[in-house]
């Protein structure tokens, strides 16, 4: 995931001291990294730490939580967070859809910051039995798996991919109604497709989700750059693109009230959302602005044509004296 969604993640879910805080598929620990630096940063004063030494061994040691079924990348997780000041991270090997042991417990952690795997499927026979989402497709999987794993008011950002916000099978259906139910689904962020360039080329979005209360309306924004090239080159421009329009306007979106659907921010009510089948892809609700193209009558195009057409011929006659 590349580092600068991360941070934007980060900043949308903002960890404080004492929140335990997770991803379920950790690759490297790019989330963890950042959660721990972003809670180091907030409690300083004037470049010094304000942590007391109880409250710094709390968040080394019973804070930050990763897992990956992956054993080079539990390795790789472990190296990456040691080196960044955690003593002893805890990382976990195992796969966190399933019902093997460490299990992720349900409603434990206040965050959750995840880019799990997608498009990809198990077999049936490897996923547990909490799941009510009767699926194989890892990343609805995983989205029941962080809904379950919330605390009450816990909050997650995710990454998905983006046939997750408008698929019409019964699994996607009912994903989507957790999120709109169950949670009250924060902002959906929808990305151009070369974010994940060279990688993969697939569009994809941010999901910002809470748990516990019953949605009003969603924040929708249209994020069009990120501060690199979106070809396979990802030439750094300015390595911001709209991310910090998206973190000043999501801050404040309860009292701006965005409804102008031309821009590329604004609040669609959960009425609309379900009269449109659960729909939550922006193309559903955004206006566009097409400009007016004003064009000549015929018989002045045609009069214009038959002038043309005339100092075509007087010009061919010059050419021949």
């Amino acid at each position: 995931t590349p580092r600068h969604i991360i941070n934007m993640m980060v900043n949308l879910a903002d960890p404080q001291i004492g929140d335990k805080i997770l991803d379920p598929a950790c690759g490297t620990a790019g989330f963890l990294v950042n959660v721990y630096q972003h809670i180091l940063q907030a409690n300083k004063k004037e470049g010094v730490s304000t942590l007391t030494p109880t409250k710094k061994k709390i968040l080394d040691e019973d804070s930050i939580f990763g897992y990956d079924f992956d054993e080079t990348m539990k390795r790789i997780s472990i190296m990456n967070l040691m080196m960044h000041g955690i003593k002893k991270p805890n990382i976990f090997l195992v796969n966190t859809l399933s019902d093997v042991e460490p299990r992720i417990s349900d409603n434990t952690y206040d965050v959750i910051l995840a880019n799990p795997p997608f498009k990809g499927s198990l077999n049936q026979a490897e996923i547990s039995e909490r799941f009510r989402i009767k699926t194989t497709k890892t990343e609805l999987l995983f989205l029941e798996l962080m809904y379950l794993a919330l605390s009450p008011s816990g909050r997650c950002a995710v990454i998905v991919p983006e046939g997750v916000l408008f698929g019409n099978s019964k699994a996607h259906k009912r994903v989507r109604e957790i999120l709109l139910t169950d949670c009250r689904l924060d902002a959906v962020i929808s990305m151009p497709s070369g974010v994940f360039k060279p990688y993969a080329g697939v569009s994809t979005a941010v999901l910002f989700f809470t748990k516990g209360e019953s949605t009003k309306k969603v924040w929708f924004y249209k994020m069009e750059a990120d501060g690199y090239s979106l070809d396979d080159k990802r030439t750094f421009i300015d390595g911001k693109g709209d991310i910090p329009d998206i973190l000043e306007h999501f801050e404040n979106r309860e009292r701006e009230n965005p409804t102008n659907r031309k821009k590329k921010y604004f609040f669609v009510p959960i009425k609309e959302i379900k009269e449109r089948d659960l729909d939550l892809s922006i193309s559903k609700y955004r206006e566009i602005e097409h400009e007016e193209v004003k064009y000549e009558k015929p018989e002045v195009i045609k009069k214009r044509i038959l002038e043309l057409e005339e100092d075509i011929i007087k010009g061919l006659k010059e050419l021949k004296v």
